[in-house]
Parts: C-alpha cells; sequence; structure tokens
C-alpha cells in the first residue's frame, strides 16, 4: 500500500523526568498518524504470522535549489543529485514505518519481531504530478 504523506523520522526521544518520554521530532507523530489511518482503512485485522519480510521505498520531494530559475524552473539542475544522500537517515524512516504498524489495534502482526527481513530506500518524486510518501510491502518470508 502507499500511504502519501512528507516522510518524517522516528527521533531520539528525550526524558523528561518522572518517566515522562518526549519525541524530538514534531513531524514524526501527525507522519505515524498517517499511516495508522490509512493502514486501518485496508487492512482486514488478520495479523500475519510467521516471519515478514518488510519492503519500505521512501518517496521524498525535491528542494527547490534542485530546480531551474524563471521559465525552466520545471527544469532540474544539471548537478541536481538522482537520490537523496542526506537526512533524514533511512534507519529512522523505517523505525518510524515499523513502529506505526506496530502500534495498538493495528493486528499487522503478533509482535514486530516477526519482521526478520528490511528492505528500505529513498527516492526524490519522480513526477510533477506523484505525491512523496512510503510505498510499504509486507510479504511472509517463503520457504
Amino acid at each position: 500500500m502507499f500511504v502519501p504523506g512528507n516522510p518524517a523520522p522516528q527521533g531520539s526521544k528525550r526524558h523528561m523526568g518522572n518517566g515522562v518520554m518526549v519525541e524530538s521530532s514534531k513531524r514524526v507523530k501527525p507522519w505515524r498518524a498517517d499511516i495508522r489511518e490509512h493502514v486501518l482503512a485496508r487492512h482486514d485485522g488478520t495479523p500475519l504470522d510467521g516471519p515478514i519480510v518488510a519492503s519500505l521505498v521512501f518517496f521524498m520531494p525535491r528542494p527547490k535549489s534542485h530546480y531551474r530559475t524563471g521559465c525552466n524552473a520545471h527544469l532540474l539542475r544539471s548537478r541536481a543529485p538522482t537520490r537523496p544522500t542526506g537526512k533524514p537517515d533511512i534507519d529512522k524512516l523505517a523505525r518510524a514505518v515499523l513502529d506505526a504498524l506496530g502500534s495498538d489495534g493495528l493486528n499487522i502482526w503478533h509482535d514486530d519481531a516477526q519482521v526478520v527481513e528490511l528492505h528500505a530506500s529513498k527516492h526524490y518524486i519522480f513526477a510533477p504530478d506523484k505525491k512523496p510518501g512510503v510505498l510499504i510491502r509486507l510479504n511472509p518470508l517463503e520457504g
């Protein structure tokens, strides 16, 4: 399934005292809520059994600095990178998605320890009409 939105990394947590932990990233809570809402609308509630292979393909928006100016503003600069190599880190993006999928009430799996293989990649949006987000594939491990 594709979840539209701006992918946000699961950052570090800060201890505020008295057992209170606060998420460092302000963007991760709404992103995880988007994932949860999207999955609830499409998942039948039957948890996956056994080992799971998770594939996450992130589509990131391009910065405006990658585009030319003036009447050529729709064209990429020749030096624009083909893949996002800066922040956010892919492991933190993946952690935000997996944590959202493992949240109470989704019943995607019995335990997130069932994810035994993880494939993740970051790409820029490849067409102006496409949206940022994440493509999530969860499959039982064959054999």
